[in-house]
């Protein structure tokens, strides 16, 4: 496994634009939210060490990681420099899995082709709960505090070019 023995959260603040003059939008599945609000977490927190200022980071909750696009794509209206899609969906026996990951990487993809605003994809698509639980907080970091530092990069690249 890519990530065994590694936790991928550490970052420069040095290296970071500072993130005060920038809008975030987060928006959050509530299903499998033990994990949702360990990434939520992790990106809030980032967000905010690097100067982001907390009135400037707007929180929508979604029922599941499929409801992630409309989320975003409704968030976008509300002119925001960048978004981040948390969402978690675990392998099961069925190819439900197949279809909720397949479906929600297409249309952030999507978003990002169609909109100005950068989505980052902070969806974890493990095989068990452990293994998102580890990436949210645990052993290997938190997937949310990384997508938070994509953010702050891709919004000030927004503003930039």
């Amino acid at each position: 496994m890519a990530t065994a023995n590694h936790n991928l959260s550490n970052y420069d603040k040095n290296t970071i634009p500072n993130a005060s003059n920038f809008r975030f939008g987060i928006v959050v599945s509530e299903w499998n939210h033990e994990v949702t609000d360990g990434l939520f977490k992790g990106a809030q927190e980032a967000l905010l060490d690097c100067g982001a200022l907390e009135d400037n980071i707007l929180k929508w909750d979604v029922p599941g990681s499929f409801e992630l696009i409309y989320g975003s794509k409704k968030m976008i209206e509300r002119q925001v420099d960048a978004i981040i899609a948390i969402g978690c969906v675990i392998q099961g026996e069925t190819k439900h899995f197949d279809f909720v990951c397949e479906g929600v990487t297409q249309g952030i993809k999507d978003l990002n082709v169609t909109s100005d605003t950068p989505v980052i994809f902070c969806v974890l698509t493990d095989n068990n709960m452990q293994q998102s639980l580890d990436r949210s907080g645990g052993k290997h970091g938190n997937k949310g505090t990384e997508a938070a530092i994509a953010a702050i990069k891709m919004a000030h690249l927004r503003r930039t070019f």
